[in-house]
């Protein structure tokens, strides 16, 4: 019989109260408290926590406090990451997100979510869909990424969108539900 860790990286329902979780939880809210309370002057410390926190970093990453997360090793970040102010990630399932994205302040990413059916909900049954953002990809202030969402290259995401569903590709969305109001063809040099 699996353990309700084991169902949880498999991305199987799972049980939101198991002790092992709660455990992995704490450390995470722990190495986000060290992280929030670094100031500027700390970016070497900082960074280093950064690392310990994700699963994965790619060069020079930014995250401002008071950033929060449920587990941190679910968290695939690549080069030049920007996390602003307020941000939340749920981690239930892989966060994964490419090279030079920006995150204003107060976005959230949820992996995360739990059955429609109450009985489910009573059980304390957790459940994750993975969510992919692609490289060059500005998430605006308030925003809100649902779990299974893909996002693909050098999108915008205007201010206080939900985003309920995957978009390719250089466009601009905005709204809730986040729709496509404009494309956003990369200029060249």
């Amino acid at each position: 019989m699996k353990t309700e860790k084991e169902k949880f990286m498999a991305g199987e329902p799972y049980n939101i109260m198991d002790p092992e979780l709660a455990a992995e939880e704490t450390k995470a809210r722990r190495l986000c408290k060290i992280m929030n309370e670094l100031d500027d002057t700390a970016a070497v410390e900082k960074e280093h926590v950064i690392r310990q926190l994700f699963g994965s970093v790619g060069k020079t990453p930014w995250v401002q406090p008071n950033f929060r997360c449920d587990f941190g090793y679910n968290i695939h970040v690549g080069d030049a990451f920007m996390c602003n102010y307020d941000c939340v990630i749920l981690d239930v399932a892989p966060v994964t997100i490419g090279d030079h994205c920006m995150m204003a302040p107060h976005v959230q990413i949820y992996s995360a979510y739990h059955p429609l059916d109450p009985a489910g909900r009573d059980a304390f049954v957790g459940l994750g869909k993975p969510v992919t953002i692609g490289d060059h990809v500005w998430i605006g202030g308030g925003s809100v990424i649902l779990p299974g969402v893909t996002l693909g290259n050098n999108v915008v995401v205007g201010a206080n969108s939900t985003v309920t569903k995957s978009f390719g590709d250089n466009v601009v969305l905005a709204g809730s539900p986040a729709r496509v109001i404009r494309e956003n063809v990369p200029t060249k040099d």
